[in-house]
């Protein structure tokens, strides 16, 4: 059966219901349908002091293209601890158009292990991203319009900073020009889980917190050289008024019928990479055991989950769970070469000591990733059914030498919640143990340090090269006063460097950074790596090429 044959196969229960098992009243849930609802924020002031659940990331080793299953395992993982007995929610980001379309297709998980109704949160959900669009761009309009209307602000048309969003990748919109009637300028799209406004919105704590932020956006800066902010230019309340739906979260269910919220979707390797922080709040006072999940590695999405997420939130994690496959780290280990969908060599396949001792490496470094933060660590070895007994063991035995707090195999993709129910039991002794929660590096260092703290301790890297627009870029901040922002890196996630060519755990490279964007509003500062772009581009056979809507029954087909 196809993931969506699987999805179709369960009948949801009501939205009501799942609400129901969290204490959420009916009335403060605003349906879409019977299988879905925005939660009010309401909840939040009803709740004061609330359960206070346990707080689970998941997070993994470097991805590869057969995809270790992240997002699976978090769902599984939280379907095994209601089945502990557990009152239990999941808490994931909305997946993107681009990737939908693109090569990596859905994001609501696979097999068994899947948030329904599937093919609404992969699409549309409850129309947040496109909100988020529209609030972007009309700041991009209102800029424009001011420039038009004789720029009494006097900004500098060379220095405006502000990009347009669009929901798909075209990477014709990379770079384009903008302007006839306000004199040409190069201008770009990125998309919009790379927007501001979506990291913004990720990271609000309430509607108010969430216009301040938009008004202190940095769109560019005025001729004196003094910054430009949304709030100057008169539409911040409308681009609020646009996102007010899209500020509450999203309730939905699993396959099994526990809680899920899916909110927010900014990208782990050019944004955040991580879900809401209201889905986050909402969720911890309803439930024992709350697990969100985390954009690709932990040098990504778990890092900016602990220093800058973990930061505005002030919540504390009890403990992350890292996800590996034997596959995934035989080919970490140079054991072959593989593409997503397309047949595996027998090397990874099949027994393949030496290529999974090798790629171990990878694994190691992300467990003291996490610990360097003073959590405990939780291997979860997501397997497959031919998977080799002993590789399997040998694999949660080194991860205890080398400093997990646990480990254990998991079947949740072919078994459900059934098959994390290991899993669900190491992570609940791994959070009874006491935490050392710390940030990697302090917001008053300055912002070169903190990059090259990033990089040498998260990476591996043997230093950090800034080019020359990148250096003018980190003065202009810290001259402006955005120096005590925390960081957000965006480069590859192919490699624990910067280069995607760099397999396992690579040692002694220089980490090249091209650009340093100001987030003001988000409330942080984005170091881009060389070769890194906000704007995706499709494949020669993009996934939208099987995506259909069936003409007698209405049925979407194809999503994967």
């Amino acid at each position: 059966m196809t993931d969506l044959e699987i999805a179709h196969s369960v009948k949801p229960r009501s939205i009501i219901d799942i609400g129901h098992q969290l204490e959420i009243h009916a009335e403060e849930l605003i349906p879409y349908g019977t299988n879905k609802a925005k939660v009010s924020l309401g909840l939040l002031d009803r709740l004061k002091g609330g359960r206070g659940g346990r707080y689970v990331l998941v997070t993994a080793i470097t991805p590869t293209p057969l995809g270790e299953g992240k997002t699976t395992t978090s769902i599984g993982l939280a379907m095994g601890l209601t089945r502990l007995g557990h009152r239990t929610a999941v808490t994931l980001r909305q997946p993107s158009l681009g990737p939908v379309f693109g090569i990596k297709g859905g994001g609501t998980g696979g097999g068994h292990a899947q948030v329904i109704p599937m093919e609404d949160i992969n699409l549309h959900l409850t129309g947040d991203a496109h909100a988020v669009a529209a609030s972007h761009n009309l700041l991009s309009a209102f800029l424009d319009n001011h420039l038009f209307h004789g720029n009494s602000l006097s900004v500098d048309p060379a220095r405006i900073m502000w990009p347009r969003a669009l929901g798909v990748s075209d990477r014709a919109l990379r770079e384009i020009t903008l302007g006839e009637e306000t004199g040409k300028r190069r201008g770009q799209f990125v998309i919009t889980e790379a927007s501001e406004v979506m990291a913004t919105l990720a990271l609000a704590a309430n509607h108010r917190d969430l216009r301040d932020r938009l008004g202190r956006i940095l769109v560019g800066l005025k001729k004196s050289g003094a910054p430009l902010v949304a709030h100057d230019l008169g539409c911040i309340g409308s681009m609020a008024a646009l996102l007010r739906d899209a500020l509450l979260p999203n309730l939905v269910q699993t396959l099994e019928g526990t809680p899920a919220f899916v909110h927010t979707g900014p990208f782990g390797n050019i944004a955040h990479g991580n879900c809401s922080v209201l889905a986050d709040a909402i969720a911890l006072r309803c439930a024992d055991f709350v697990v969100t999940e985390a954009g690709f590695g932990s040098d990504l999405g778990a890092e900016k989950f602990f220093n800058i997420k973990c930061r505005v939130s002030g919540f504390k994690p009890s403990v992350a769970v890292m996800v590996a496959t034997l596959r995934a780290l035989k080919l970490q280990g140079g054991g072959g070469v593989a593409k997503g969908g397309g047949p595996l060599p027998p090397s990874l396949t099949g027994p393949n000591q030496e290529a999974l001792s090798k790629g171990f490496a990878n694994l190691e470094q992300h467990i003291a990733n996490v610990r360097a933060h003073g959590i405990p660590v939780v291997v979860a070895v997501n397997a497959f059914k031919d998977d080799p007994r002993a590789e399997l063991d040998w694999i949660q035995d080194r991860s205890l030498e080398v400093g997990a707090a646990d480990a254990a195999v998991s079947t949740h993709w072919a078994d459900g919640g059934r098959g994390a129910e290991q899993l669900a039991a190491a992570v609940v002794r791994a959070s009874d143990q006491r935490t050392n929660f710390a940030y990697l590096y302090e917001l008053s260092w300055p912002i070169r340090k903190k990059i090259e703290t990033i990089a040498t301790k998260m990476y591996g890297a043997g230093g950090v090269k800034f080019e020359p627009e990148a250096e003018r870029q980190m003065e202009m901040a810290e001259t402006l006063g955005f120096g005590r922002l925390p960081v957000c890196m965006a480069k590859t996630p192919l490699s624990l460097s910067h280069d995607p060519a760099l397999k396992g755990r690579p040692t002694g490279f220089t980490v090249p950074i091209k650009e340093l964007r100001i987030l003001a509003g988000a409330g942080f500062v984005t170091a881009v790596c060389s070769g890194i772009r906000l704007m995706p581009g499709l494949p020669k056979k993009p996934a939208g090429e099987r995506i259909d809507l069936d003409p007698v029954s209405g049925e979407i087909v194809g999503l994967l």
